[in-house]
């Protein structure tokens, strides 16, 4: 990771951490490095999330960008997966995406994609952060060679299009709940559904600029359990702000997580001929419960470092079809270079409806363990991860749990700390081997 981009984009509070004057430098170096540095015209697309700052940074990405000669298509209010679709088939050079996520509406991010979807590589990121840092000059376009900015709300509604064309089944007379918290999901879900034929019942599908994620969406799935028990729905979807996760309920009221999302997924993808490699890609941070119910019908597992990114990676190294996180970014190469929640909620609804199963049925072999996690401030993160008696004592806690559970320590990307995370038939039982390590941690001087 570099100093101003992490593992999903330059996030930060707006106009403290991330400013006006970032995003027309970041417009800047974009436009320069795909279009004058090459002799030629740029083409950037750009979307934004439902945030007041947003709209800011829209203009100052336009401003940056057309500065440097090249042109902006403006998908006003979509989807990070909607950028990420448009950049790979309309032949743009690269997509940027306004958003923080699932953070609270005074955050805000800028994410790049390449013209593959794909996040953008270490390089080019790099090359952006020394421009930020005035380690280099751009030049300015002039007279014919100033960029122009064109409305692409065609291109939302391509993606629309898209989304609908990858469901095998009609959804009539299925009653489905849409969670879409305030944000970019709010005009483009119901369309999909609504589309599809489900009679779609929406919540929190106003947005003020303000309440993105407020007490609403995929951080806040009691709502839409509530929702979809108090209108006898067969399903709902709960979103984050920019859409590329996805929580599912099923009609009891349950939550159902990425985890659920992949072994359901995975497991028609198999019984389908469909599922590459016999494998599913996963993060250190699935729950136990998920690797049971995977050996249960023989489907291997890879698992990566936390974070989408990462799960992509593994994916296009080893030719594997699905992955993703138990957050509910779940990515399926087939069909996209990104997370997408509202292609997961059709996903999900072709298995309900090719099986006939409710969902409750589908995921109940996914059984959860139970999971303590502690978070442990420490003078530094190697000294303490690699102290023997630490390691020893987390050697002993692993080899006392066997097949019945499992242990994971490891560093924050971006915090002073180390986490200790315990799986087990019991809460007490995690609570014991968390404290325990803990313990050694701090008797060792670790502790900040």
């Amino acid at each position: 990771m570099g100093k101003y981009f992490g593992t999903d984009g330059f996030r930060g509070e707006a106009n403290k951490t991330l400013d006006y004057e970032h995003a027309i430098r970041i417009g800047r170096y974009l436009g320069w490095y795909y279009g004058a540095r090459l002799n030629r015209k740029a083409k950037v697309v750009i979307g934004k999330d439902t945030r007041r700052s947003s709209y800011m940074f829209e203009y100052a990405l336009c401003a940056g960008l057309m500065a440097s000669g090249a042109d902006a298509y403006i998908m006003h209010v979509t989807t990070t997966p909607s950028v990420s679709y448009i950049a790979r088939v309309d032949d743009f050079d690269c997509g940027i995406m306004i958003s923080a996520s699932h953070n609270p509406f005074y955050d805000n991010g800028i994410k790049i994609v390449n013209n593959n979807g794909e996040k953008m590589d270490e390089e080019t990121l790099l090359g952006i952060e020394d421009y930020i840092d005035g380690k280099m000059e751009l030049p300015l376009a002039e007279r014919d060679k100033i960029g122009r900015t064109v409305d692409y709300v065609a291109g939302r509604n391509r993606y629309i299009g898209y989304l609908i064309s990858l469901s095998r089944f009609s959804f009539k007379n299925v009653k489905v709940g849409l969670d879409v918290a305030n944000g970019a999901a709010w005009q483009i879900a119901k369309s999909v559904f609504d589309a599809l034929g489900a009679k779609t019942y929406v919540m929190n599908a106003e947005p003020d600029g303000y309440n993105i994620n407020t007490d609403c969406g995929s951080t806040h799935i009691e709502h839409l359990q509530n929702f979809v028990l108090g209108n006898r729905l067969d399903i709902g979807f709960a979103y984050d702000g920019d859409a590329d996760r996805c929580i599912c309920v099923d009609e009891k009221g349950k939550v159902v997580t990425g985890d659920h999302t992949i072994y359901i997924c995975g497991l028609y993808m198999k019984e389908h001929g469909k599922l590459a490699n016999n494998k599913v890609v996963t993060t250190v941070m699935s729950n136990f419960g998920l690797y049971k119910a995977l050996d249960a019908v023989d489907i291997g597992y890879e698992k990566t470092k936390v974070g989408d990114k990462y799960v992509y990676e593994n994916m296009v190294e080893n030719g594997h079809k699905i992955g993703g996180e138990q957050s509910g970014h779940v990515i399926f190469t087939e069909h996209a270079t990104t997370g997408d929640g509202i292609l997961t909620s059709i996903k999900l609804m072709e298995v309900m409806l090719d099986k006939e199963k409710p969902m409750s049925e589908l995921a109940a072999p996914v059984v959860f363990y139970p999971q303590v996690l502690k978070n442990v401030r420490v003078r530094s993160k190697p000294e303490a991860q690699n102290d023997p008696d630490v390691q020893a004592a987390v050697a002993k806690v692993a080899e006392e749990l066997g097949d019945t559970g499992r242990i994971l320590v490891r560093e924050s990307g971006t915090e002073p700390v180390i986490r200790v995370m315990v799986e087990a038939g019991t809460k007490e039982i995690c609570e014991k081997h968390v404290d325990g390590v803990i313990e050694v941690i701090r008797a060792k001087g670790h502790i900040a």
